[in-house]
């Protein structure tokens, strides 16, 4: 088993005991220090003292792990970025009513407010020109989903 995959197996149940779900572990190592950054993430956006929180949980257990050896490492934790793939339920519903923009499998674009989803299908709403479009998405017709920034948001939907 790699260090990533022990990692992962390590530190998830502690994580998820804490609240929080482990999107991923990577393992960096330029020159003689690595480096391991733990991707976390929760049923809403993480704030900093939560992210504080996970971290004191992820490096009491990296101190006492064998996997890890006595080779100094660094640790950072945080959050997943914005740019980060929609991919799994918890995703969408933590964006629900947020601006999401989808690139299909025949590389059509769109932009459009996400108002649910069920295990197969996203709904959107589209504002074209002041006008409402609903749409309804498969999720096997989705190349890639990710959450559109909104600077000047007017409503709390």
């Amino acid at each position: 088993m790699s260090l990533k995959d022990s990692l992962l197996e390590l530190l998830t149940p502690a994580v998820e005991t804490a609240g929080f779900f482990l999107d991923e572990v990577q393992i960096t190592n330029p020159g003689n220090h690595r480096t391991i950054t733990c991707v976390v993430d929760g049923p809403k956006p993480l704030n900093m003292d939560e992210v504080t929180s996970v971290s004191r949980v992820i490096s009491e257990i990296l101190d006492q792990a064998p996997v890890v050896g006595d080779e100094a490492f660094t640790l950072e934790v945080s959050s997943p970025g914005v740019d980060r793939p929609l991919t799994l339920p918890r995703h969408w519903t933590k964006n629900l009513t947020r601006l999401i923009k989808l690139t299909l499998n025949d590389a059509t674009v769109l932009t459009a407010r996400l108002s649910g989803f069920n295990d197969t299908h996203a709904q959107l709403v589209e504002n074209i020109k002041g006008r409402m479009k609903e749409h309804e998405i498969a999720f096997s017709d989705i190349k890639r989903a990710v959450v559109e920034i909104e600077f000047n948001r007017k409503d709390d939907n």
